[in-house]
């Protein structure tokens, strides 16, 4: 028995001495249908601990791949990494500097998706690179659909570095690419 002198929401609404429920609020086993499933993450050593989440951006190809993209985006420090690249898709990683931008580009036959991890910036579309009639900001979260035969810009307007990772069906940039800078983005595009 525990005395309960004032329940909510009023104060005498069971009788004075009441029998108050015990939990075990430790860690409580859960019975996952796969060992190796999420409750279980203590028990294996292979299982990555936040100091071990760093990730090598490298291009995993067309091999079964899976990561937490948002550790994997906040983690890249290249203008563009690509991170997975098959026969009808590619993954790319972006780091876009404070007051840079990616650059006006179109990309006639290839739908994009690309989505915020860190940072904000604005986002612009249009039908001609001097008609970007669509214009919005964009922050953590965001995702941004490109139409093939957009021409599209996104610029980073905070005061940290942009991070985004991209979408590309299909793949637009060669398997394996890794562009440390905007400029040498450029210059591998000419």
């Amino acid at each position: 028995m525990y005395n309960v002198p004032y329940t909510y929401p009023y104060a005498y609404q069971n009788p004075y001495y009441v029998n108050v429920p015990m939990y075990n609020y430790g860690r409580q086993d859960l019975n996952w249908g796969y060992p190796y499933d999420f409750g279980y993450a203590n028990h294996y050593p292979y299982w990555p601990t936040i100091n071990e989440r760093n990730i090598e951006l490298k291009d995993y190809g067309k091999q079964p791949f899976v990561v937490n993209i948002e550790e994997a985006s906040k983690q890249n420090r290249t203008f563009r990494t690509a991170l997975w690249t098959g026969n009808h898709l590619q993954v790319t990683l972006m780091s876009i500097n404070v007051g840079e931008d990616i650059g006006l580009e179109i990309h006639p036959d290839i739908d994009q998706f690309l989505r915020i991890e860190e940072g904000q910036g604005i986002v612009q579309m249009g039908d001609t690179k001097d008609n970007l009639t669509f214009q919005t900001r964009v922050a953590d979260d965001f995702a941004i659909m490109v139409p093939a035969g957009k021409w599209h810009n996104i610029t980073n307007t905070g005061n940290t570095p942009l991070k985004l990772y991209a979408i590309y069906a299909p793949p637009q940039h060669p398997f394996g690419t890794v562009h440390k800078t905007k400029a040498e983005a450029m210059a591998a595009e000419e």
